[in-house]
């Protein structure tokens, strides 16, 4: 097990990261990290400790996540996720995957948001059968909206062709 004192370490680095993207993170101990990351679960997610621990957008995720479920009053232990409506937990992950994908933008990893969008897209909004309906919009939004902001990205570079034809 990863000592408590690596997790405390790892969230101040996380608690900069958050902060760079205007996000502000409210307390969360080295073992509500441990006890979240940890815990029970009802998707089938593999990811490990080591997994978030080794992965500065994992950290922001799940960091994020933890931050969002104690903004709505939860208890963050082993079972918070199993114990509590799949409504919280999908708002918890909607607004996560967001700061997740704002912090890759900032820092121009266009490779691991193309990557995580299609994981969002793949694994929540076409085979997650838990997601809630109510919240499947949520979802397609935030596929929507990132998609177009990599186009937007991705446009000058791919566009330099017609660009140079149009001074022709």
């Amino acid at each position: 097990m990863q000592t408590l004192a690596e997790i405390d370490e790892k969230l101040k680095k996380t608690r900069k990261a958050l902060n760079s993207i205007r996000y502000a993170m409210g307390n969360i101990s080295a073992k509500e990290f441990h006890d979240y990351v940890t815990g029970e679960i009802f998707s089938e997610d593999t990811t490990t400790l080591r997994d978030v621990l080794d992965n500065e957008y994992l950290m922001i995720h799940e960091v994020a996540e933890i931050n969002e479920l104690k903004k709505m009053g939860r208890i963050i232990n082993k079972r918070v996720i199993v114990e509590s409506p799949k409504t919280v937990i999908y708002e918890a992950h909607f607004r996560a995957i967001e700061l997740e994908l704002n912090y890759a933008l900032f820092k121009k990893d266009y490779f691991w948001v193309k990557m995580r969008l299609k994981a969002h897209k793949d694994s929540v909004l076409e085979n997650d059968p838990n997601l809630p309906k109510t919240l499947r919009p949520r979802g397609e939004e935030i596929l929507e909206k990132f998609n177009a902001q990599m186009a937007k990205k991705a446009s000058p570079n791919m566009n330099i062709k017609s660009r140079i034809q149009k001074h022709q």
